[in-house]
């Protein structure tokens, strides 16, 4: 994954090979809402941010898509290597028939409204 280092924000190397930025963009709120998440996030990729964290359980996982997807379609960003997205196995899906599939399901919603 080639992550270009922000001016703002300072990367590290993670023992895959992968660069991280250190300080990433939350997309948890009680009061969901698609559009002002997706919104927050194109705003946060304008300001430097390249490291997104988001959840199944949030409900953010496709307002995030969504907003990789449109800044690459207006040129913020060249394309989806450029961001680290951060997600988490919720508690309830941590049972061995169940982390597989939650995971597959994460990447597919992501990777599809993303355009990926």
């Amino acid at each position: 994954m080639a992550l270009e280092k922000s001016p703002k924000i300072p990367i590290v190397m993670l023992s895959s090979g992968h660069t991280m930025p250190v300080v990433a963009l939350g997309t948890f709120d009680y009061n969901f809402e698609p559009q002002t998440a997706k919104e927050a996030v194109i705003e946060a990729i304008k300001a430097g941010y390249r490291h997104f964290d988001t959840a199944s359980v949030y409900g953010s996982e496709g307002a995030v898509g969504e907003a990789i997807a449109e800044a690459v379609q207006l040129g913020l960003i060249g394309s989806r290597t450029e961001v680290f997205i951060t997600s988490k196995l919720w508690c309830t899906d941590n049972h061995p028939n169940r982390v597989l599939p939650a995971i597959r399901y994460s990447l597919k919603y992501a990777s599809n409204i993303a355009g990926l």
